[in-house]
């Protein structure tokens, strides 16, 4: 089992920038895809990006103004948040999975984080 603690949430406004992190801890050497999820109210959950043995993984709603990253040093992931627009406000979720390699499917993902909420104004 995999425990994420996300961080970095808060409230900016639109056009603004964020970085969330998740430090993971247990048993890190089994993830084979780490990933970033948002929930906004009344709305399902929905994949942002993940990434997989280095390779990268965006939703289309997010590119080019998001990036993910890792430091498997500190086995902390990173979401670089910029442009931030008023539609991303929610939740945002780090999850773990060991059975996939770059899914985008949150059914794939076995350990999640508590959740650190993004509010941007307009």
């Amino acid at each position: 089992q995999v425990q994420l603690v996300e961080s970095g949430g808060g409230l900016v406004q639109a056009g603004g920038s964020l970085k969330l992190s998740c430090a993971a801890s247990g048993r890190t050497f089994s993830s084979n895809t780490m990933g970033w999820f948002r929930q906004a109210p009344g709305k399902e959950r929905e994949f942002v990006a993940a990434i997989s043995r280095s390779n990268t993984y965006y939703a289309d709603s997010v590119k080019g103004r998001f990036t993910i990253s890792s430091d498997n040093a500190k086995n902390t992931i990173y979401l670089q948040m910029n442009s931030l627009k008023p539609e991303d406000t929610a939740v945002y979720y780090c999850a773990s999975s060991v059975t996939s390699y770059g899914s985008k499917w949150s059914r794939d993902f076995g350990s999640w984080g508590q959740g650190t909420q993004v509010t941007v104004s307009s």
